[in-house]
């Protein structure tokens, strides 16, 4: 496939997942508008939040063994269809129970796009050019976070809430459309990906393998962050600085910008300790500890009465969330054998979502109960640390595996 071929099917991989984000973070910025039609408490809402990512958590262990047999010519199409058909389908609740069991179906469709785009990255990249492709890929991927704080209030208040739902949902099915006559006449190939007949690993093997325990424990203990910021975050720069709609654009666009900025910088810095000779361990292992470490000041947050200090301690956060991100996917992609990547990264990311259902209703209660933050923050702070430390325990040295194990420095010379 030519280089052009590639940077192009990037693009709309790129546009995919900006597509994807805006779609659950839509319900966070319109939030205010939304319960006034529904009534909802903050109780509500975290339950709310909690069941699509129980929902999407359940989808994500059969989203990648799907995603694995069917390849990613048409998974991509697949999900980003499904997934924009049911997030228009939510402008049309009538009731609580109607808009939550659109969330639900939503959370479950769109358990297809982390293995489809982990896989697609894998396939299309060789091993030494992922990280900085999973940088770009997470970087303009945060752009739908971008985005919808900065779109998604204007639409609301010209139209109303529900219109802003079926313009956002119109868009993955125009990509969808997009993907079709673009990876129509490639070859999309790559191990398992060119031979759909190739053996496929049972999944007692997959839960059996040390290096899916190491990616389960970290993915649920960094993702809970990530979500916990995403549904939460506009809610707390509301509720501690009374900020409104419009008010709330500026600095959420900067807090998902400073995310964006983390990813590249995530990915570039791994690559370039590769570059420099560094083993995979080596390289991956030291970025993800550079962006442990900058996650730590987030535990200061509930003792910070500053609006711009908080939201660039929030920014540093999700910067050092998307570089941790970025290497801990590039871990995967170098860890696991291609025929069972989407299904291995569907387990972890099923895991990480089960992470964020749990902070996500632990947030919810805790402002019931106690009208704090302060644990929530607390916990966020440490978790990139204790997700390092379990990878370690359980993969104290990072070695390729592929059809032939080889050893790391080899296989970057090769690339």
């Amino acid at each position: 496939m030519s280089i052009s071929r590639r940077r192009v099917l990037l693009a709309l991989l790129i546009v995919g997942a900006v597509i994807n984000y805006a779609d659950r973070q839509i319900i966070a910025i319109l939030k205010p508008l939304i319960e006034v039609d529904f009534h909802w408490t903050d109780a509500d809402y975290g339950h709310l939040a909690s069941a699509f990512q129980f929902a999407s958590a359940i989808g994500l262990l059969f989203a990648g063994r799907f995603v694995d047999r069917v390849g990613i010519k048409w998974a991509n199409p697949i999900a980003v269809g499904v997934w924009s058909t049911i997030a228009m389908a939510q402008a049309l609740a009538a009731t609580f129970f109607q808009f939550g069991f659109m969330r639900i179906a939503l959370g479950a469709a769109e358990a297809l796009g982390t293995p489809v785009l982990v896989k697609s990255i894998a396939v299309l990249f060789a091993p030494k050019e992922r990280s900085l492709a999973f940088g770009g890929m997470n970087a303009a991927s945060t752009g739908g976070a971008i985005v919808t704080p900065l779109f998604v209030p204007s639409l609301a208040t010209l139209f109303g809430w529900r219109i802003a739902f079926l313009i956002v949902g119109a868009a993955g099915i125009v990509w969808a459309g997009a993907w079709i006559m673009t990876a129509r006449p490639v070859a999309l190939g790559g191990s398992a990906e060119q031979n759909i007949a190739a053996p496929k690993a049972s999944w007692r093997v997959v839960i059996a393998d040390r290096r899916t325990w190491a990616i389960i424990g970290a993915k649920a203990l960094s993702d809970q962050v990530w979500w916990f910021l995403l549904f939460w975050a506009p809610d707390l720069l509301h509720r501690a600085y009374h900020l409104d709609l419009k008010q709330i654009s500026l600095p959420l666009a900067l807090i998902y910008c400073c995310a964006a900025i983390g990813s590249i910088l995530g990915g570039l810095g791994s690559r370039q300790l590769l570059l420099a000779g560094m083993s995979i361990n080596g390289a991956r292992k030291s970025t993800l500890l550079a962006c442990a470490l900058l996650a730590l000041p987030v535990a200061l947050v509930p003792v910070i009465h500053r609006e711009w200090v908080t939201v660039l301690l929030l920014g540093l956060t999700l910067a050092a969330h998307q570089g941790f991100s970025v290497n801990l996917f590039s871990l995967i992609a170098d860890v696991v054998p291609m025929e069972r990547l989407a299904t291995v990264t569907g387990i972890g990311a099923f895991s990480g979502n089960l992470g964020g259902m749990g902070i996500l209703a632990f947030t919810g209660w805790m402002l019931t109960q106690k009208g704090t933050y302060g644990p929530v923050f607390l916990f966020a702070g440490v978790s990139y640390l204790l997700a390092l430390l379990w990878i370690q325990l359980l993969i104290p040295i990072l070695r390729t595996a592929r059809e032939n194990e080889m050893p790391a420095q080899r296989l970057i010379q090769e690339s």
